[in-house]
């Protein structure tokens, strides 16, 4: 499958126009516009000798497919797109955001090595990494989120991959991609990721400052309908052609519908996340100024400790804000049962508006202490902007955050 050539207007970030064409095959089958849903589990050859050219390398076309588990073209399109938004040689869909993740990490470090990860970030990457790869006897340092004096000395010479997210989950922490980079490149078998889901290659491009490998959950803003599950990679081929080998042997592949959804999606990608970055900047003024709030964390404010570091390499700063309500979680879960706009769910970045206290939604199994020494606050709201007027979601949250206690519901958990 042959890809349309698009110029990139920015190596930084993807624009509206890339989001339609780049990485997009002029012609398709039966001339469609569309990218097709190639609903398939095999595929058939019309000769052996058709087979042996597939094998050997030397087929007319190289993106043939033989099994529905190694690959698809419809998937294989999303593929080449995604991989041209982030200016990256290669991508690869998933079936999930922690199947890309964990598909990256097993085939790059294995037993007797080392990761470098940082506290603040999705769990489930740190349970991968302090947990599941721990007991493959795979060492690991964990760094506080942006501590990059430390990251010097943490890399050692079993180091093999250094992961970071960027902005963070759920304080929208920000890393200097560019140090960060250039850190990794003094050591010659240390690769870096990032995971960029929050941020999208609308508002950064990780490997237009160095970055080898960049994941998203394309289940949030890439796909942005809150109706499909899969993850991305992308980076130069040599990686991602390694990781490629593994998912064959996992299995952890996007099904052709799946591909699809993402594929549609992300047509509309820069429309949708211009208005989430408009409206998520208007809520965290409208928010910091407010005398029920505690705090706000929102890369795009003055106030938050990286905004130098994002307003260097990101175009907008995106359309979740994480925040403190004054009361603890009571107040918080009023809050969340006030607002009538945002539904109550543990995701984030597509049209709708979503918002959870992340103290009682993902970390509830954890004790007040527990979740203190990770750095979630009891009183956290993450709320997450979809695509309505921002005026609507100013003035939901605004009439919530005033609802009196006598209205609460009932008992909050």
């Amino acid at each position: 499958m042959r890809a349309a050539s698009v110029p990139m207007h920015d190596p930084k970030t993807a624009t509206s126009t890339d989001t339609v064409h780049a990485g997009d095959p002029r012609v398709k089958p039966f001339d469609s516009v569309t990218q097709p849903i190639v609903q398939t589990s095999t595929y058939t050859f019309e000769d052996t000798r058709e087979l042996v050219r597939m094998l050997e390398g030397t087929h007319e076309r190289p993106e043939r497919e033989e099994y529905g588990r190694y690959g698809n073209p419809t998937t294989r399109g999303v593929e080449l797109r995604i991989a041209a938004l982030e200016g990256a040689e290669d991508g690869l869909l998933f079936s999930s955001g922690m199947a890309a993740i964990a598909n990256a990490l097993m085939a790059l470090v294995h037993a007797g090595e080392h990761v470098v990860l940082f506290t603040e970030g999705y769990r489930r990457t740190r349970e991968l990494v302090t947990g599941t790869l721990a007991g493959l006897g795979v060492a690991h340092t964990l760094l506080d989120a942006g501590d990059l004096a430390s990251l010097e000395t943490a890399i050692l010479p079993e180091t093999r991959v250094v992961i970071h997210e960027s902005p963070t989950n759920p304080h929208l922490k920000c890393v200097d991609l560019e140090r960060l980079a250039q850190i990794a490149k003094k050591h010659k078998r240390v690769r870096t990721l990032v995971d960029a889901t929050f941020a999208t290659p609308i508002n950064c491009r990780p490997t237009a400052f160095g970055i080898d490998l960049v994941a998203h959950s394309a289940t949030k803003y890439l796909a942005g309908h809150n109706d499909v599950l899969a993850g991305t990679l992308s980076g130069p081929s040599s990686l991602i052609s390694l990781v490629r080998d593994l998912r064959g042997v996992l299995g952890s592949v996007c099904d052709p519908h799946a591909a699809f959804l993402v594929g549609r999606g992300m047509k509309t990608l820069a429309l949708r996340v211009e208005r989430q970055n408009a409206t998520g900047l208007a809520l965290a003024r409208f928010l910091e100024r407010h005398p029920a709030i505690e705090k706000v964390y929102y890369p795009g404010l003055v106030s938050h400790r990286d905004h130098a570091i994002a307003a260097k390499q990101m175009r907008g700063f995106g359309g979740v804000v994480s925040f403190i309500v004054k009361g603890g979680r009571d107040a918080a879960c009023l809050f969340v049962d006030t607002v009538k706009m945002a539904r109550i769910a543990p995701s984030f970045g597509g049209v709708e508006s979503l918002v959870e206290v992340p103290a009682v939604m993902s970390f509830f199994e954890l004790s007040p202490e527990e979740r203190a020494q990770v750095g979630i606050e009891e009183g956290l709201v993450r709320m997450s902007v979809g695509v309505e007027d921002t005026a609507d979601v100013i003035a939901d949250v605004d009439q919530a955050l005033k609802a009196p206690g006598s209205q609460r519901p009932g008992p909050h958990p």
